[in-house]
């Protein structure tokens, strides 16, 4: 159970892992049931506005990467690291470093996207029924990333000082405004005209500023755990030092991953059209369903390990890491087989009036993405492992790897030399999710046998 000290070092580890990773699996559920609910009223709209969604999802997840990652992900570590080794003034010191990083990487992301949304569009090759919808989303979409880094940061702090439910309180309260606001400004409604897709975008935005401004009020009081003072605001350039040093490759992760699937959303466009391009944005929507527990366990396992390494317990870390990939993998394999049982009923709730070669295609994508849904809990929490130690370059290299290494020829080679069409890159997708979970798993068992975890132990006590 959570506790205003945040102390996750000593307890049972899957009962820890689980009471923390709750709230933060709830939180990445209300997510997904934002996505959810924009696909469903964007769907109303008609096939061409959730294709052009489509085209938008890994830019905007490139974008959020560029701008939230490495502030986010430096914050959580390092905060969680020194809570364990009882330094809560460094703790809260690096997270008000992590949010000024964060709110100026953000603002610099929004602008390139706002000015060079029909660029950034053009370059995707999309059908020119799409591309101005696609052009429309990502320039107002991109308005609200401020908000996104900042409120990301804050919640960094939070989970690394061992307080998951502030974050799922966050992200409740922009979703519901997201989803209360969605029909209102896409279909009009009183005063309000009707936007289309420009309301979709504009409904998140509003989101997550709501989302900040609790953020703000609970890390400025509000809550009893992590809260920030006028004594924790200052500007050191060691400290940003070492938040770039532990996030930028978390960063880089993520840059390298979604760059290649706006590569591969190219792909399916040029090879599958309009209808392969709606099975594809559809199947990914649902697959983020299927990764929630992983992604919650993953975020809690990383404070758990950072702080059991803070506080000097290499065993109790690397115990951790492999309780949390047995919960992860188990779980996912569960979800993998419902999905696998009723594709057709899962794509007809997000878009009931899809086309037959459409569904055709989606129901084949859920199917393939099922039998290697282990992987993906394995490889969530395998990198959660590496990331607590903070060596966070491991999973970078891992996802240029996966990405760059395997997924991305395995497509293209299908696509050429099999003459397999989209369903090229459907089996890419799931043999390199296979590839880097199995590739994780032996080179942590390596990397713990060779003193990885006494090694971070050695930094964290020499941080402090």
């Amino acid at each position: 159970m959570w506790n205003a000290d945040g102390d996750l070092t000593e307890g049972p580890i899957g009962r820890t892992l689980i009471a923390l990773a709750l709230p933060l699996v709830v939180q990445n559920l209300v997510q997904v049931v934002q996505q959810v609910v924009d696909t469903f009223w964007v769907g109303r709209i008609g096939e061409d506005a959730v294709a052009a969604v489509g085209l938008n999802y890994p830019v905007t997840a490139m974008l959020t990467s560029a701008a939230i990652m490495a502030p986010f992900i430096g914050t959580q570590v390092i905060v969680s690291q020194r809570v364990g080794a009882e330094d809560r003034a460094g703790a809260r010191r690096i997270a008000v470093h992590g949010l000024s990083f964060g709110v100026a990487l953000a603002l610099l992301v929004a602008s390139v996207a706002v000015v060079g949304a029909d660029r950034i569009v053009s370059l995707l090759g999309a059908d020119p029924t799409v591309a101005p919808l696609a052009a429309t989303y990502l320039a107002t979409w991109a308005l609200g990333v401020p908000a996104m880094a900042a409120s990301d940061v804050l919640e960094g702090g939070f989970v690394g000082w061992g307080d998951s439910r502030a974050a799922l309180y966050v992200n409740v309260t922009a979703v519901l405004v997201n989803v209360g606001l969605d029909p209102v400004l896409i279909f009009g409604w009183g005063p309000v005209d009707a936007m289309g897709i420009r309301g979709a975008a504009l409904a998140t935005v509003v989101g997550y500023a709501s989302g900040l401004l609790l953020a703000l009020a609970m890390a400025l009081g509000l809550r009893d755990s992590f809260t920030l003072s006028r004594a924790a605001v200052s500007f050191d350039l060691g400290e940003y030092r070492e938040l770039v040093t532990v996030g930028a490759p978390a960063a880089g992760r993520r840059i390298a991953q979604d760059s290649v699937r706006i590569v591969v959303v190219g792909l399916v466009a040029t090879v599958g059209g309009a209808a392969g391009l709606a099975a594809y944005t559809v199947g990914a929507r649902i697959a983020s369903v299927s990764f929630i527990p992983a992604s919650g366990l993953s975020q809690a396992a990383q404070s758990v390990i950072g702080q059991n390494l803070g506080a000097e317990l290499p065993d109790r870390a690397r115990r951790t890491t492999w309780v949390g990939v047995a919960i992860a993998a188990g779980a996912l394999s569960v979800v993998g087989a419902v999905q696998w049982l009723v594709p057709t009923a899962l794509t007809r709730l997000f878009v009931p009036d899809i086309s037959p070669a459409a569904l055709s295609l989606t129901v084949d994508y859920l199917r393939i993405l099922a039998y290697g849904y282990w992987a993906i809990g394995a490889t969530y929490v395998l990198r959660a492992g590496f990331n607590g130690a903070r060596r966070t370059r491991t999973s970078m290299v891992a996802s240029l790897l996966q990405y760059w290494g395997v997924r991305l020829p395995l497509a293209v080679g299908g696509v050429v030399l099999l003459d397999a069409g989209v369903h090229a890159v459907f089996w890419a997708v799931t043999l390199s999710n296979v590839a880097v979970a199995v590739g994780l798993a032996a080179y942590y068992r390596y990397s713990t046998a060779d003193g990885m975890l006494d090694r971070a132990v050695s930094q964290a006590v020499a941080d402090d």
